[in-house]
């Protein structure tokens, strides 16, 4: 009674969420009689996991991105590409957002780096304000199920904690998030080529000159994906040493090639992009004792058998588990999300037979509506005060984006295949 007493008191004082969740922790194994130094032991035993390497490696890869030109060169080389189809700047918009999202893993970053570039585009080639304002609040969240995502990453670094019977590699989460993050980018443009020819919105036509032009300028970029999805594929890199592979190349190119990043910024960008890190790395390490002291208390078992004794079947848990992901998404971001709830709900999500990787792809794939989820999801906010517009205006640009991403998710959830059938090509 005194332990949930202090945590009450926490939450009310706002207090940090590591510091909530280690109290927790603590309580929990005080009162079971178990030394607190098992919390110290979780944590160093996280710090030893290799594959946790490749989250700050990738984070600072990203931030050095987006402080580069990176992102106007990619606009081009997709406008250059696509830009010749109905609805084609809107098209560029959203592979460019999923790819900018994917290498940086802040969907809240892609917004204000590719808004200020795409917004003013897509007025001036006449898409409506509603329509620009509600794919690029949507698009910015696009790239959670894309490699090298760190999102995906953490998951598999969570899952691989929890001694399943089915094994769980980051190699296996890229490629299984491949498809689900296809559908959810074919069915946006489908939505957006409709809606062009609609408003009769004019296209360009394709100028040879003009891609190549586009291709030399974004000669340094185009490397990279193929380089760090080709070598972990092929098995040529593990994850920790492909997010090395792309330090050390995004640093040689936009600091001593191009020379966009002074050597002096370095420092400011490396301290910036390790404060995001180190919060997710402590609240991670302190969660994952606060599982053991979950697990210990069985409580995820007992937990499984109450829903069990009132959800019969996997098709409504599974719904139930999507409503309760979206409002999920609208209040905690999805590092915070992935720690605190992976280790209740997915020995649950495993007892209806869902493979783990599957309720991976749709754990994120939810958490990516749930951002721009009215009336609360964070990209609401931060497009609110990035193209300073009324929070309601929002509201209304991305319900139609928002219904046609969770007919998406609908898809990934109740047809597995999806997911699950190019690591079984792969296995043959």
């Amino acid at each position: 009674m005194v332990g949930a007493l202090a945590l009450i008191v926490l939450v009310i004082l706002g207090a940090p969420l590591f510091a909530i969740i280690a109290t927790s922790a603590l309580i929990g194994f005080h009162g079971e009689g178990i030394d607190l130094s098992v919390i110290a032991i979780e944590i160093y035993r996280i710090a030893d996991t290799p594959v946790l390497l490749a989250i700050p490696l990738f984070t600072f890869a990203g931030y050095v991105l987006g402080e580069s030109k990176a992102s106007e060169r990619l606009v081009l080389l997709t406008n250059a590409l696509l830009g010749w189809m109905p609805g084609g700047l809107a098209v560029v918009s959203l592979f460019a957002c999923a790819f900018f999202t994917a290498l940086t893993g802040a969907s809240g970053a892609t917004i204000i780096a590719l808004g200020a570039i795409l917004y003013p585009a897509m007025k001036q080639a006449g898409y409506s304000e509603r329509f620009n304002l509600g794919l690029i609040t949507s698009s910015g969240s696009l790239g959670l199920l894309f490699p090298p995502s760190i999102a995906l990453i953490l998951y598999g670094v969570i899952a691989q904690q929890m001694d399943l019977d089915q094994p769980v590699s980051i190699d296996d989460l890229f490629i299984a998030g491949l498809l689900p993050g296809l559908l959810m980018l074919a069915l946006l443009v489908a939505w957006s080529m409709y809606k062009s020819v609609g408003d009769k919105i004019p296209t360009t036509s394709f100028n040879t000159k003009k891609l190549f032009t586009a291709l030399r300028q974004s000669c340094w970029e185009i490397p990279l994906p193929i380089l760090l999805i080709g070598g972990i594929y092929s098995g040529y890199f593990a994850v920790s040493e492909a997010a090395a592979v792309a330090v050390m190349y995004v640093l040689i190119v936009n600091v001593l090639i191009l020379r966009e990043v002074k050597i002096k910024q370095i420092p400011a960008i490396m301290r910036e992009s390790m404060v995001l890190v180190g919060g997710v790395l402590i609240i991670l390490g302190v969660s994952l004792a606060s599982t053991n002291y979950l697990i210990d208390a069985e409580i995820p078992t007992k937990l499984f058998d109450f829903v069990r004794e009132h959800v019969d079947s996997k098709f409504t848990f599974l719904m139930l588990l999507l409503v309760f992901l979206l409002i999920l998404g609208m209040m905690l971001d999805v590092f915070s999300a992935l720690v605190l709830i992976v280790p209740l709900t997915l020995p649950i999500a495993v007892g209806y037979g869902i493979h783990p990787i599957h309720f991976g792809i749709i754990f994120l794939a939810t958490m990516q509506i749930g951002y721009f989820t009215p009336p609360v999801g964070m990209n609401l906010f931060i497009a609110s005060y990035r193209f300073n517009k009324p929070i309601t205006e929002l509201y209304y640009a991305t319900i139609p984006f928002m219904l046609i991403l969770f007919v998406a998710v609908l898809v990934i959830t109740y047809w597995p295949a999806l997911t699950m059938s190019l690591l079984e090509i792969r296995n043959t």
